[in-house]
């Protein structure tokens, strides 16, 4: 490659880059793309409200306790396999 060759691929280069540069500003960077409205959010605080007793009360089913069917002390309960 000669010396006017890497020149010229310099210069064009450089051309392309001023010409995409201006060209996305006018495409993409116009003043009403960068603004934005977003909802505002109430301030997050410890206070909580108690929850409805119709569903929370000592009455209430705990659906984190264990619920077994049946004793069992079969180690293999769906069979041989054979």
């Amino acid at each position: 490659m000669k010396q006017k060759d890497v020149a010229l691929i310099i210069l064009i280069v450089g051309i392309s880059g001023v010409v995409s540069f201006t060209v996305s500003h006018f495409l993409f960077a116009t003043p009403q793309n960068r603004q934005q409205n977003v909802a505002v959010v109430d301030q997050i605080t410890p206070q909580f409200a108690k929850p409805n007793p119709q569903f929370f009360n000592s009455q209430s089913i705990d659906p984190t306790q264990l619920i077994e069917v049946q004793n069992s002390n079969n180690s293999n309960p769906f069979g041989s396999g054979n």
